[in-house]
């Protein structure tokens, strides 16, 4: 039956006035055209993007019969095509989302393809790294002058290429340390949707690429204490899990918080791969003289992102019992401490294992707080996890490993059954 015949019926039971329905009317009828709007900015996008790259492969399979001037006119094409969309949208359609976001998707895609045609017809010289930062230095007004949120991802997208062709791919000719630089640049557009848009899918989209973004790039600072890049990678997981954990972030769903997910994830990753003794063997026949360390860019990025979480987990405690701090909120600062015991003590190693160990432990009982399956599950699997990292240590018999796996499966199922009793019995 109808959504119309339904409220009709209910009007004629005085159930509900005219006006009532006219409000549930209005409702259902913006609700549809909200979704048809997404999805001609999701095919108006896409359709951009087809549309520049199948101009580009036409051009690549006739590019040697053409001549200089006819490959300068075809290079220069996509970029005027590109700039005339834009220019009619800002003066005629400023107002659609699908013009503003197609737009500037082929736009973003035209300069790209015009320096790389230009350079490719006249031999001008210049690498991977040269190419990626000018096209992103030319794209980044597009981000602001359009209000263009996909400009701003495919952004985000180019830059953090362009640290990884330098950090890693072209090592140790470069460092891309101006990727920073660009990424704060386009921060102001991310706090703009925060601001004006913060359901947005726009904004669920920066959610996750701009923290993976950073846990990718980072990595391109290690120079010469590469260890030391463990502390800044457990403080940048907790920092992001205590981002995750900021009000506006907590009441999204959990598949949209990229923060907490990213965090927890690859502090709990990292951990477990940190549980086997080989590292710290390692870090304690390694020297770390004190003028090399401080003087270190390792050093820099471990002590800024330690700072950083340290000044938000204040923050978001200090007003709170220590028994109400989450489990994975204060592990980069245990993680730390144990490092630094690492450098001459074996009993790191231990710590290590007692710290993911507590974590599953934690994390099951806040799920059996909350009465929620999801969290009180995934404390198992920390436990599971940890038990087969284990399973691979040579110092422990095949009966104890078995007797760990018996315990865990035995853990699961007695968890889950007696949680999902209390709530049969709360019910």
């Amino acid at each position: 039956m109808s959504i119309h015949k339904e409220i009709s019926d209910l009007i004629k039971a005085d159930i509900i006035t005219q006006e009532t329905a006219d409000k549930i009317f209005d409702y259902y009828k913006n609700k549809g055209s909200s979704s048809t709007n997404r999805l001609f900015i999701v095919f108006g996008i896409l359709g951009a993007i087809l549309v520049g790259l199948g101009i580009i492969l036409i051009l690549a399979h006739n590019w040697d019969e053409l001549s200089t001037g006819t490959k300068t006119f075809f290079a220069f094409l996509p970029l005027l095509v590109g700039q005339v969309l834009c220019g009619y949208t800002l003066i005629k359609r400023q107002d659609s989302i699908a013009w503003r976001e197609s737009g500037s998707a082929f736009l973003f895609f035209a300069v790209g393809a015009s320096i790389a045609l230009v350079s490719q017809i006249y031999n001008i010289p210049g690498g991977t790294g040269t190419f990626l930062l000018t096209w992103m230095l030319l794209c980044l007004p597009l981000v602001y002058l359009m209000h263009s949120s996909i400009t701003s991802l495919l952004f985000i997208g180019g830059i953090t290429y362009y640290a990884t062709h330098l950090g890693y791919w072209s090592y140790p000719s470069t460092d891309p340390y101006l990727y920073w630089l660009l990424l704060l640049s386009v921060l102001p557009k991310y706090y703009n949707l925060y601001k004006n848009k913060p359901e947005s899918n726009f904004m669920i989209f920066h959610n996750w690429l701009v923290p993976l973004s950073v846990i990718i790039s980072l990595g391109t600072v290690a120079k010469r204490t590469e260890e030391l890049m463990f502390i800044a990678y457990i403080s940048l997981f907790g920092l992001l899990y205590l981002v995750g954990n900021i009000d506006f972030f907590t009441r999204q769903k959990s598949k949209n918080n990229g923060y907490k997910i990213l965090g927890s994830l690859g502090t709990i990753s990292l951990l477990l791969a940190l549980s086997f003794d080989w590292f710290w063997e390692e870090l304690r026949r390694k020297e770390f003289p004190f003028n090399d360390i401080i003087t270190a860019p390792e050093f820099y990025a471990s002590s800024i992102t330690s700072l950083l979480a340290g000044v938000l987990l204040y923050l978001q405690q200090k007003n709170k019992a220590i028994m109400n701090i989450k489990p994975l909120a204060p592990m980069f600062l245990l993680f730390i401490a144990a490092f630094v015991l690492g450098l001459s003590s074996p009993i790191a190693v231990v710590l290590i294992n007692f710290l993911v160990f507590a974590i599953g432990i934690l994390t099951i009982k806040d799920g059996a707080k909350q009465d929620n399956l999801g969290i009180l599950n995934f404390g198992l699997l920390v436990i599971t996890a940890l038990v087969i990292c284990r399973f691979f240590d040579r110092d422990l018999s095949f009966v104890i490993r078995g007797l760990l796996f018996v315990s865990v499966g035995i853990g699961f199922f007695v968890a889950n059954y007696w949680l999902l009793k209390k709530r049969k019995t709360n019910e």
